[in-house]
């Protein structure tokens, strides 16, 4: 399953970095907001690969891949909201940095 996930956040994060790299200046005019959607992005494919190791060299670690999971939706899918749609979104403002946690959890959990 996490192999799997890995792969579809992964293709996800290609795609959205693409669209913020052409097509979000139609929508977005603010630089700063560019630059935290690009930041998603990143973040999102680097974790996907992140998960893709970790469902190979610790197949039985599974608190590391569902935290890695948990981590990119809740960091990089609330700032992609709070991006495209401020106002509609608000209320996910403080789940960004609770993302955050959970990809810096991820990674200590790959450590045991």
């Amino acid at each position: 399953m996490y192999w799997t996930l890995g792969c579809i956040y992964g293709a996800a994060a290609v795609g959205l970095g693409a669209f913020g790299a052409h097509g979000l200046k139609k929508v977005v005019t603010d630089p700063a907001k560019i630059a935290s959607f690009t930041t998603a992005a990143h973040y999102q494919l680097i974790h996907s690969v992140a998960l893709l190791v970790a469902t190979r060299a610790a197949p039985e670690n599974k608190l590391a891949a569902g935290l890695l999971t948990a981590g990119m939706t809740m960091f990089s899918g609330s700032i992609y909201a709070l991006v495209l749609d401020p106002a509609r979104f608000r209320f996910l403002g403080p789940v960004t940095p609770l993302g955050g946690l959970c990809l810096i959890g991820g990674w200590a959990a790959l450590a045991f």
